[in-house]
């Protein structure tokens, strides 16, 4: 008992840079649905080996675990800083190489397809590995710049989508990567939320996340835009007999009124926000795949 207390305690002190905070469990539906979506879309032009599309399933949550725990590298520069916060650092620290293993069992299984699909393959995992690292490491550093929510766009969702249905053999066409973009801008609507959250705290520590760099009124906007892109895109796919079954999207709206709410709610009652944002691109993303497997079939 007295071991669960002073762990307990110690995970308190940590903030969120505690392994499972830092961890973001909540966030593993992004590589989820996206690698779902690679597998299907290539489903839909080959056979897929089913032990082989685990295997794609499983490298997507290795990369985002591994993407999540080097997320807060950065700031160990801010707390230098500060007396007092070696503990932290050192938890920062543990958490990077802890995700630095995530990134090379994700190669490993990588590495498998490498060998199927060849060197076209390789540079997809190459660009989404160097891309995963220089998210939050120096000197690149996308997230201090203000480039994180544009990066996981491509990264966590583009890159994973379009490396998952390649791995399995689809061929990379204009039509593939058109059929990432609604989830994509999800992704980054997500990490949005999340820097929406913490608006409030990141000024304070000086994080220069887009947020924080245009401010929360202007990111609220963004949040709008990505969220309407999203629907809007879905539609356009649908004009080019890219998404047959997007009507199926529509279920999906009524979960879009908590996180709007909550965009206006203050800075201690906006703690829902991020896993909210979650649940409408998990459910998106899931109503994506019955469009995809089922797209003559209407919901009304």
């Amino acid at each position: 008992m007295d071991a669960v207390k002073i762990s307990y305690k110690t995970d308190q002190d940590l903030g969120k840079y505690a392994f499972l905070r830092a961890l973001r469990p909540f966030s593993f539906p992004v590589a989820l649905v996206t690698c779902l979506i690679g597998i299907l879309l290539a489903a839909m032009q080959r056979p897929v080996n089913l032990f082989e599309a685990l295997m794609v399933l499983v490298g997507g949550v290795l990369l985002q675990a591994g993407v999540n725990l080097i997320n807060d590298h950065a700031d160990i520069r801010l707390l230098r800083r500060q007396p007092g916060r070696e503990h932290l650092i050192e938890a920062i620290r543990q958490n990077f190489r802890s995700g630095l293993l995530c990134f090379l069992l994700a190669a490993a299984v990588g590495f498998h397809f490498v060998i199927q699909q060849g060197l076209g393959f390789l540079l997809l995992c190459v660009l989404g590995l160097v891309g995963a690292l220089g998210y939050t490491v120096s000197p690149i550093n996308y997230k201090s710049r203000g480039l994180g929510v544009v990066l996981v766009f491509w990264l966590m969702g583009v890159l994973m989508i379009v490396g998952s249905a390649v791995a399995l053999g689809a061929p990379m066409t204009l039509a593939l990567l058109l059929q990432t973009v609604p989830v994509s801008l999800l992704v980054s609507l997500l990490l949005l939320s999340n820097e929406l959250r913490d608006y409030e705290s990141d000024l304070r520590d000086g994080l220069h996340t887009l947020t924080v760099r245009i401010g929360y009124a202007a990111a609220v906007r963004f949040y709008f835009g990505l969220l309407a892109g999203t629907y809007l895109m879905s539609a356009m796919l649908l004009s080019l007999g890219l998404l047959p079954g997007a009507f199926w999207l529509l279920l999906s709206l009524p979960l879009v009124l908590r996180p709007v709410r909550l965009l206006r709610a203050p800075a201690d009652q906006r703690t829902p926000l991020t896993p909210a944002t979650a649940r409408v691109l998990l459910v998106f993303g899931v109503l994506f795949c019955v469009a995809l497997v089922n797209p003559w079939s209407l919901p009304f």
